[in-house]
């Protein structure tokens, strides 16, 4: 099995359902007492939510290639992203290395199409929701039609995940209003849900809806184990050298951690 390299802490809530569900399905596939060979970087949400909030995303793509480049360097043969707003700096990130990143709206798209579902509403971040690094990925390469909710509903599913979910907070009244959306953008032509947030999964849950839910975090998870149990990957090209930005940041990410929180 090869081994998969985690970029999580984005929230560290949402990476530790990773570690359970990847070591669960990689017993249940090998049986006995198996477990899946991980590594793991975990970042300080803190500073990465002030990166996104202050626009700074391409300081926090550097950080984050850090990491992967790193990750590869200690053994990793496939990346997991674990957080679906992150991968607005996929790019940056899979520049950074040599190795297959598994990217969560391929995944996700690729599961609700084998269902022969066109139109599916996304609940996530106002990032994930609004922009176009994900809904355009997944019309664009995917051919998929994508409901999301009105601006008001789209703020407080954004406050719900930050101030909520990231922190471990489950409330029973934050997952009546999460339905009461779903129910209105079903009405819409919504033909299943998007769980667009790898923490959408603490609240809202297959058995709480009609509509097929398609739970990235799960999907995620369960795509990098089959993968890893896959044919070995073998690098078809040279190891990519750092680009002399992300070689600074390499040496600077310290620095750069105390500029962020000063």
């Amino acid at each position: 099995m090869d081994t998969i390299g985690l970029l999580g802490g984005m929230s560290w809530e949402s990476t530790s359902t990773y570690y359970r569900l990847i070591n669960r399905l990689t017993r249940l596939q090998l049986g006995g007492l198996h477990s899946a060979p991980l590594l793991i970087w975990s970042a300080d949400f803190q500073k990465m939510e002030r990166l996104m909030r202050e626009g700074r995303w391409e300081t926090a793509g550097d950080i984050v290639a850090v990491a992967a480049r790193n990750l590869e360097s200690a053994g990793a043969q496939l990346l997991v992203l674990c957080c679906n707003t992150m991968h607005k700096v996929a790019p940056q990130i899979q520049e950074a290395i040599s190795i297959p990143m598994l990217h969560i709206a391929d995944v996700t798209a690729e599961r609700i199409k084998r269902r022969g579902l066109r139109q599916v509403a996304l609940l996530g971040t106002r990032y994930t929701m609004e922009e176009d690094f994900y809904v355009g990925r997944l019309t664009r390469n995917h051919g998929l039609r994508v409901l999301t909710p009105k601006p008001a509903d789209r703020e407080l599913i954004d406050r719900v995940i930050f101030d909520e979910l990231c922190t471990g907070t489950v409330r029973n009244e934050s997952r009546e209003y999460f339905l009461r959306v779903i129910g209105y953008l079903g009405n819409s032509g919504a033909e299943g849900v998007i769980a667009g947030c790898t923490e959408i999964g603490m609240l809202i849950e297959q058995r709480h809806m009609s509509l097929p839910l398609f739970d990235t975090t799960h999907i995620h998870a369960e795509e990098a184990v089959r993968r890893a149990l896959a044919k070995p990957w073998t690098p078809r090209r040279a190891h990519p050298p750092l680009r002399a930005d992300l070689a600074e940041a390499t040496v600077a990410i310290r620095r750069r951690y105390k500029e962020i929180m000063s």
